[in-house]
């Protein structure tokens, strides 16, 4: 398998991962009453701001809101909820890729963008993950080992952010759609590719279901990690293999840098690189990196949020409730259309989805590379390509819910029925 196939097995089996984890707090959320009833008390105030049409913020370089809030911004948030749960839900892969690009599409802020994105994940995270029903397969070394990691990946990765913007909101807003264009980019143009092969009869995309048992052997590159002795060593999948397994503490801390930077400079909680990070480099079970994934999640978006950016004023608390409300809907509705949704529409829909967050994000570097001086092209030809990026996104993510309605309602009878 070449290299850049490797890297998109590895970043698509990170996105259903996080996908997955994204059902199953939601789940938790919409099956529990107090949880219901405590979210609901929690909105009763930022419904009541929203309907008064606030006025102005903040202007200028420290404009950490939207010019103008209103309830305008606010159903926007929870229409964006929407579209990643119905993502999330229907896809199984790609919904948290599509929240930080399509806040800024909406126009927020890069950076407001990120740590409101981060917040609405540590939120989700602690109102809805059952860690004690998780608990019994997580190795405790390894999870200290790697929050330490992602601790001081945090750090770093809002200090890259907040430098930026401080230094000129133009780099930040420059740099977070180029990170957002690289990754968007490199899964959409693969996932596309595999959908073409697989409608001609080709072999069918790799990667499975990436919350499965993992590789049934251990990975190449694991075998070499594990080999490293560098103290302190850990051990670790005693119960799955006589003897257990044994990686070192460094190695894990570097992974957990890396996921905490992403998380921090992304807004995606970190949980979408662990999965594979643990299963096709560390080479643990997936048994036990499901549960140390749950920690990580609710720390390291935790951290990131409120230590990186909330403090500084980088967290928009009413777009995040917004979006949890409209996510919540979404991926209910999105679960139970693959129901009635056959596999390669949902591979197509999938790649299609992406794509269109790719060129959102690439179609806004000639207007920021201009401002910035990088380039020079007039305002028309930027503009117009701006435009376009954010037609072709919005479009393709309204005719995409409004396929999904469609085929949940066409078939809600059936459905019933098999409830």
């Amino acid at each position: 398998m070449s290299g850049p196939r490797k890297v998109f097995e590895f970043l698509k089996a990170a996105s259903m991962a996080h996908a997955r984890w994204d059902y199953e707090v939601s789940m938790s959320i919409m099956k529990n009453r107090k949880k219901l009833l405590l979210l609901f008390v929690l909105l009763l105030p930022i419904l009541g701001v929203s309907l008064l049409e606030a006025a102005p913020i903040l202007g200028g370089k420290t404009a950490y809101a939207p010019a103008f809030y209103s309830t305008t911004i606010f159903l926007v948030s929870i229409a964006i909820g929407l579209a990643a749960g119905l993502i999330t839900g229907c896809i199984g892969a790609g919904g948290g890729f599509i929240i930080t690009p399509a806040l800024m599409a909406a126009g927020v802020k890069g950076i407001l963008a990120v740590g409101t994105d981060l917040f609405h994940i540590f939120a989700k995270a602690i109102m809805g993950t059952a860690v004690h029903k998780k608990l019994g397969n997580v190795s405790g070394k390894l999870a200290i080992a790697f929050l330490v990691g992602s601790a001081g990946g945090t750090f770093i990765g809002g200090a890259i952010n907040k430098g930026l913007y401080n230094k000129d909101p133009l780099l930040s807003e420059a740099f977070i759609s180029i990170v957002y264009a690289i990754l968007l980019g490199f899964l959409g143009f693969y996932a596309l590719t595999d959908f073409i092969k697989s409608t001609r009869g080709g072999a069918a995309a790799a990667g499975g279901d990436a919350h499965g048992s993992g590789p049934s052997d251990t990975p190449s590159l694991a075998v070499k990690l594990q080999g490293m002795n560098i103290p302190p060593m850990i051990r670790f999948d005693e119960d799955f293999v006589p003897g257990g397994k044994k990686i070192s503490g460094v190695v894990v801390a570097m992974g957990g840098i890396v996921v905490g930077i992403m998380a921090a400079i992304m807004g995606v909680g970190g949980g979408f690189i662990t999965f594979p990070m643990f299963v096709y480099i560390f080479g643990v079970s997936s048994m036990t990196t499901v549960g140390t994934d749950i920690l990580q999640i609710i720390f390291t978006a935790g951290l990131a949020a409120i230590g990186q950016y909330a403090i500084y004023g980088y967290v928009f608390y009413t777009l995040a409730m917004g979006m949890l409300i409209g996510s919540l809907l979404g991926i209910q509705v999105g679960a139970l259309t693959t129901k009635v949704v056959k596999g390669i529409h949902i591979r197509g829909f999938y790649a299609v989805s992406i794509l269109a967050g790719f060129i959102n994000r690439a179609a806004t570097l000639p207007k920021k590379f201009t401002e910035l001086e990088v380039i020079n092209l007039s305002a028309a030809v930027v503009n117009g390509i701006e435009y376009v990026g954010n037609i072709v996104f919005w479009v393709v993510v309204a005719v995409f819910g409004i396929w999904v309605f469609g085929k949940f309602f066409t078939n809600l009878g059936m459905l019933r029925e098999e409830e």
